[in-house]
């Protein structure tokens, strides 16, 4: 079920409706004020500018967010990877182990 909030941003009421919840869109909302804020407290630009400016930040965030994101989860890979060669060589020497075990009790060099 579609939740609705009404955020303030530049002095403006805007309904926001989606799946999300309230709490969430009011979070988003807030971000989008304060970012417009600070383009508007910054720089002598109207509101329409702003709201460009604002849109170009947070494209410009989401970008570098997805970007890391993205080195992240290579850097995850790469290191399954590693667990996995190390898991498979672990096995491998737990083998040769078990073998060589197998190999001295087979001799007479076990105790007893």
């Amino acid at each position: 079920m579609a939740n609705r909030v009404v955020v303030t941003i530049c002095g403006e009421d805007y309904a926001f409706v989606a799946d999300e919840s309230a709490a969430y869109m009011q979070k988003v909302g807030n971000y989008v004020a304060a970012k417009m804020e600070e383009i508007l407290s910054g720089s002598r630009v109207g509101r329409t500018d702003a709201a460009v400016l604002t849109a170009a930040n947070i494209a410009d965030e989401l970008f570098k967010a997805q970007t890391a994101a993205e080195q992240l989860r290579g850097q995850i890979k790469e290191y399954l990877d590693a667990a996995g060669k190390a898991q498979a060589e672990a096995s491998d020497l737990k083998r040769e182990v078990f073998r060589l075990q197998q190999k001295l009790e087979g001799r007479g060099g076990g105790k007893g």
